[in-house]
């Protein structure tokens, strides 16, 4: 049973993600609730609104912080910084840029901290929607549509909404790795049909770099078209070279750590964790517990 504390915690975590939606109606929709009941629970009508397993996906869904001890603040890493330049610019112009670089150094956390705090932007993580329908319709619902009628229908809804209904629409699709051939595909259809009228971002690790050059090399239909769509460019942060990417490496890590307080030397942190932003995590967050025992 969810206490209604955390209930509270999830509607205040609503009521500061009410701006990022066009109408309070799309963002009910996107939630998966009824307007009637985004309305009661705005007005503080709490008790058996929603079921348990609802107020969780809210939670979810909006990435609200519930326990203290989860808090995470903010860091302005060198990484942080390029992406979020970035995908400024992508929505700003419309137009589509790739970012390939190594796993574990914020691009996920700075792609959902974009998307919080921006109108029209949605955060699609591709690895659990690698299927051509399943994206689309994924698209479709975090925007505020209705993504089960018949394909056709949400697609062209989509593109409709895209094109005429909101304003500076950003697309993000994080771990595309994981898409299919055929979801490849759809992303150049989806961007020809919103031309000039949605920035597209993606982003994936160096295994995304070698799906693409390997599917490039063997002419597959489509990627020539979505490389170029994307700028013809892999976007990079970190660099190749041993001491140049120890040295952005370890600046990540110390803005982490000093943002969350941590009490321990830099190095001895860079050590054990290699500079894996999750791994600091962790490690920060073994800190506190012990701290708190």
């Amino acid at each position: 049973m969810i206490s209604n504390e955390i209930k509270q915690k999830i509607v205040a975590g609503i009521k500061e993600r009410r701006s990022n939606y066009p109408s309070q109606a799309k963002m009910a929709k996107a939630l998966g609730i009824s307007s009637a009941q985004m309305s009661r629970i705005l007005k503080g009508d709490i008790e058996q609104v929603l079921s348990d397993s609802k107020w969780v996906h809210i939670a979810r869904k909006l990435n609200i912080t519930l326990k203290d001890s989860d808090k995470w603040n903010i860091a302005k890493t060198p990484v942080f910084n390029f992406i979020y330049t970035q995908l400024k610019a992508c929505k700003e112009h419309s137009i589509a840029l790739l970012l390939c670089d190594s796993a574990d150094i914020g691009k996920t956390f700075t792609a959902k901290v974009f998307a919080r705090e921006h109108k029209n932007t949605v955060y699609i993580d591709c690895s659990q929607v690698p299927t051509k329908q399943r994206l689309v319709r994924k698209i479709a619902s975090e925007f505020g549509l209705d993504s089960n009628g018949r394909f056709y229908e949400v697609r062209q809804d989509l593109i409709d909404y895209l094109n005429n209904f909101i304003e500076k629409p950003l697309i993000i699709l994080d771990e595309a790795g994981d898409l299919d051939d055929k979801a490849f595909r759809e992303i150049k259809g989806l961007w020809n049909a919103t031309e000039e009228n949605c920035g597209w971002y993606m982003m994936g690790a160096d295994g995304l770099k070698a799906k693409i050059d390997r599917r490039l090399h063997l002419k597959k239909v489509g990627y020539t078209e979505v490389f170029s769509r994307f700028g013809n460019k892999y976007q990079k942060i970190i660099p190749d070279g041993k001491n140049e990417r120890e040295e952005i490496l370890m600046a990540q890590v110390n803005a982490v750590a000093k943002a969350n307080n941590y009490q321990g030397d830099i190095r001895k942190l860079y050590a054990k964790t290699k500079g894996s932003l999750r791994r600091v995590k962790i490690e920060l967050k073994k800190q506190k517990m012990q701290a708190n025992e």
